[in-house]
């Protein structure tokens, strides 16, 4: 099949997945646990200026294979354009990390089925992130021949992503990002941030603004006390020179 047939055929595939494949509703919990994560992972690669295209829920095909719809999926390397759907044989690359969001119904689907699909699809990485237990699994392939996965171990609470070059952990229920010692904040967080610093920046320069006010008041009030010290000391030795002349007129022979 020419290059031509090939790109025929990847843009007649379906951009979405029917209601028979697609999982059972399952609420805030299941979309904010995607949403949230997404969030951060695309604010920390747009600021590293890195090409990781990210998507969610979005249709892969792999040649021989049914197609399957991801919550959250990473690819390195690649053009980050939108798209609706991701074609193993077009792109010239397969998943390389992906990340499930349970929260209730059946495990199996993730913590079985899928995590044999991906591992036979040579998928390096694959988390799961359950929101009903408030735990996070990870799975890494050891090799890239390797077609079983095995559990990336858990370090001080936090599972390393070779892929993302990222730690995931559970923080009070919430999976929460670091990049090294730096936490990952979603955008409302850093939104918050920047407001705080805001706001902290304008009571700063209000109190600058305050104590500047309050040196030139000093500055004015001890002028008016060395204005008022001048006048008293030249009312002082006015009174004193007409008294010394008064002492001078009386000593005079034949004054009064």
């Amino acid at each position: 099949m020419s290059v031509e047939e090939q790109a025929r055929v990847a843009e007649s595939l379906p951009g979405e997945v029917t209601w028979d494949e697609m999982a059972m509703p399952e609420g805030d919990l299941h979309s904010q646990g995607k949403m949230e994560t997404l969030d951060v992972l695309r604010g920390f690669f747009s600021r590293q200026r890195r090409q990781v295209y990210l998507g969610t829920e979005l249709p892969v095909y792999y040649p021989g294979e049914r197609r399957f719809a991801p919550d959250l999926l990473a690819v390195r390397d690649v053009e980050t354009h939108p798209r609706n759907k991701w074609v193993v044989s077009q792109e010239g690359k397969g998943l390389e990390w992906v990340m499930e969001v349970h929260v209730g119904g059946d495990r199996k689907k993730d913590a079985e089925y899928n995590l044999e699909r991906y591992a036979r699809l040579g998928i390096p990485e694959y988390f799961i992130y359950d929101r009903a237990k408030e735990r996070l699994e990870a799975y890494r392939l050891p090799s890239p021949e390797a077609r079983k996965y095995e559990r990336i171990a858990e370090e001080e609470g936090r599972y390393r992503s070779e892929v993302l070059g990222l730690e995931f952990e559970m923080v009070g229920g919430k999976l929460r990002l670091w990049a090294g010692n730096a936490l990952l904040l979603e955008s409302h967080e850093l939104l918050e941030r920047v407001q705080r610093l805001r706001e902290e920046e304008a009571r700063l320069r209000e109190e600058e603004v305050r104590r500047r006010e309050e040196a030139e008041r000093r500055v004015e009030e001890e002028a008016q006390l060395r204005e008022e010290e001048a006048r008293r000391r030249q009312e002082a030795e006015r009174r004193l020179a007409e008294l010394q002349a008064e002492l001078e007129r009386l000593r005079r022979p034949g004054a009064r």
